[in-house]
């Protein structure tokens, strides 16, 4: 009779587990695809406003609007959903996109060496972050990302006014730029 108490609970403890293990992919899932969809509403809101900047005022008045809008823009996008998001980079313009932790700088790797990386999902400290790849996708990103000697002087000019310290520069097109990073609210 032991034995087979012993049995039962076995199997009722393993079958535990698996829908423990099965709830957690089933809700890994979900992130996944929620930050997919918020990226890319994030990146569509950013370049719709960058290209009527641009048809405002050229790309000079673009890097101006980029500088000033592009944070606000992002916050914007997901304000109120318990996520904070960046994009980061091993080549980035603003500071505060760097690559600042061990485990960006091993993802950014990841995403380096393996072009066909699309996106990825970790659980660090109880929290899920959601890393994406960025390329540049169009040949107007090369304007302000593109050759040093292929931009123009005058938005050169207000990239080192901005950007004293920018590295974001001397990309190809469809080059992955950096990552898109997204951290979830700590899990309980």
């Amino acid at each position: 009779m032991k034995k087979l108490f012993l049995i039962l609970s076995m199997a009722v403890g393993l079958l535990s587990c698996q829908n423990k293990e099965a709830e957690r992919a089933k809700k890994e899932q979900l992130i996944i695809s929620r930050s997919d969809s918020l990226t890319t509403l994030v990146q569509q809101e950013i370049m719709k406003n960058l290209m009527q900047a641009i048809e405002k005022g050229g790309p000079e008045y673009a890097v101006d609007f980029c500088h000033a809008e592009a944070i606000p823009l992002t916050n914007a996008a997901v304000e109120n959903m318990q996520v904070f998001v960046q994009r980061i980079s091993d080549k980035n313009r603003n500071p505060d996109n760097d690559l600042k932790t061990k485990t960006d700088k091993e993802v950014f790797e990841h995403f380096t060496t393996d072009e066909a990386a699309k996106d990825t999902l970790i659980l660090e400290n109880k929290q899920y972050v959601y890393y994406k790849r960025i390329n540049l996708a169009m040949p107007t990103c090369l304007k302000c990302h593109g050759s040093v000697k292929d931009i123009e002087p005058g938005i050169l000019a207000k990239l080192e006014a901005h950007y004293p310290n920018d590295k974001a520069k001397d990309y190809e097109l469809h080059e992955l730029r950096g990552l898109w990073k997204l951290t979830y609210k700590q899990e309980e």
